[in-house]
């Protein structure tokens, strides 16, 4: 397995160094070796660099664990060190100072940065890789939509799906991971679309299945290749959310009077700064993306974790079964889920907290210097990577005794500022936390209330890949509670 993964990743930076020599003619490791600027009598930080080219690349990739690595350098060189992985030199950032500086303080000298074929895959136009004034527009109009103003009227909705969702697994031995994928996806389609584009949400899912076929397949567009065939998926997407724009037009001219809705689709249509048919379908295909790994990753660690630690899931049942039973015991029409419910479920809201804490789904975010910065007496240069490591940063022992431990009772209080960021921070924080939080309290809700489940395996291994998950996504067996 080591030796097909070094083979992976062999061919991986080979095709990188092409593409680098064939764009500009130039190697990898000129930006480490040209720091011309008015700032070059400032060191670099400390750190190595490894081979070229390569880098530490094969130092990263064959620790058990990203942190291992990361956290070597950190005891070596200390909060902010230099390296170079998957053919660029980097600056890491391990402390929440740092983590501030880059993400918040100084964003504006930091552009977030993903790999070319992943724009192309999911729109250059789309939300994540924009700075500045149209990246501001962007983020007042997703925010517009999944607000808790916007989103409180969805629960019964997001409650129906829970249900469903959960009735599907009874008796079943499921992958918990791809099941939750399916439930966050159904619930992203809602939340964007609304409940009135059922005709054409089954070819948008085949479509989009096919597009996360090659997010991590090498950027080759020859014909049978998965990027190629994902690429044919993205240009029918675009097609697909360009017909649900055109019907919504003609129903704002044919019923004028008509309630604006509140999800994602009216909120793109209705503002009045004119964005064009392209870069709403970037954005709507970037927020799927954005909604459906993550939350279902966090998702499954929390079925993980309870199953782990009873004690917990007793309290956590507790809480839920106290809902159940005032919602039982309510007049018929307001036995369903409100919004004023999910605001008294303290001890569920701790354990998805800790859930992101120790799990991290999203090990640390790419920055990319636009100048020459000057941090604590340190250079980082025009071009080069940032890494906020927020996995280092979530399991440091001077922020969170016994990191390792399971233990919610931890977010009784609030954390040091900057120490928690399961949702980024700054103007590229998620803005779609609340949506996803009301949809982790919806399902857990009706998880704990009304079902029981049990592992099939023993082996408790975590897999990186690229999110943090519980061994070959957790299989597990589901069964409904019977009434004694």
């Amino acid at each position: 397995m080591f030796i097909l993964l070094l083979a992976v990743l062999c061919f991986s930076l080979l095709c990188y160094t092409v593409n680098k020599l064939l764009s500009n003619g130039t190697s990898p490791n000129v930006a480490e070796n040209k720091i011309t600027t008015e700032k070059q009598q400032l060191p670099l930080p400390p750190g190595t660099m490894g081979w070229p080219y390569i880098g530490e690349t094969f130092q990263l990739y064959s620790a058990r664990d990203p942190k291992v690595f990361f956290n070597q350098k950190q005891k070596q060189y200390g909060p902010v060190f230099k390296t170079h992985i998957l053919g660029c030199p980097c600056i890491m950032v391990s402390s929440p100072e740092a983590a501030k500086f880059v993400l918040v303080t100084k964003a504006h000298l930091f552009k977030p940065t993903f790999p070319a074929s992943k724009e192309r895959m999911l729109g250059p136009q789309a939300i994540f890789f924009q700075q500045g004034d149209y990246h501001m527009r962007l983020r007042r109009l997703v925010l517009r939509a999944f607000m808790p103003d916007a989103i409180r009227s969805s629960v019964p909705s997001v409650e129906n799906i829970a249900r469903n969702t959960l009735q599907s697994w009874e008796g079943r031995t499921v992958n918990t991971f791809q099941e939750m994928k399916t439930y966050a996806f159904n619930v992203a389609l809602l939340s964007i679309f609304g409940k009135d584009e059922v005709s054409r949400i089954d070819e948008l899912k085949q479509c989009y299945y096919t597009l996360e076929k090659g997010y991590n397949s090498m950027p080759i567009n020859l014909p049978g290749t998965l990027f190629h065939k994902a690429m044919k998926a993205r240009t029918r997407l675009g097609e697909i959310v360009g017909n649900i724009i055109y019907s919504r037009r003609e129903r704002q001219r044919q019923k004028p009077g008509e309630a604006i809705g509140t999800d994602l689709l009216w909120s793109f249509l209705e503002t009045k700064e004119g964005l064009t048919d392209a870069q709403i379908a970037d954005n709507v295909i970037g927020v799927i993306f954005a909604a459906r790994d993550t939350t279902a990753s966090v998702l499954t660690w929390i079925v993980k974790f309870l199953g782990d630690n009873p004690s917990v899931l007793e309290a956590v049942i507790e809480e839920q079964e106290e809902i159940k039973r005032e919602k039982e015991e309510a007049e018929e029409g307001k036995r369903t889920l409100e919004w004023a419910d999910t605001k008294r479920m303290p001890m569920t809201c701790r354990v998805i907290h800790e859930t992101m804490r120790v799990a991290s789904i999203l090990s640390f975010t790419f920055r990319e210097a636009v100048e020459d910065v000057e941090y604590q007496g340190y250079l980082i240069p025009k071009g080069w990577k940032v890494l906020p490591l927020f996995r280092n940063i979530h399991h440091s022992p001077d922020l969170f005794p016994n990191p390792e431990k399971f233990d919610p009772s931890r977010f009784e209080m609030t954390p040091k500022p900057n120490s928690f960021m399961p949702f980024g921070n700054g103007t590229h924080s998620c803005p779609g936390n609340e949506l996803a939080k009301l949809e982790m309290l919806v399902i857990l809700h009706h998880l704990t209330t009304n079902y029981r489940w049990s592992t099939l395996q023993s082996e408790n291994g975590i897999q990186f890949g690229p999110f943090v998950l519980p061994l070959n996504g957790l299989p597990m067996t589901f069964y409904r509670k019977t009434i004694d």
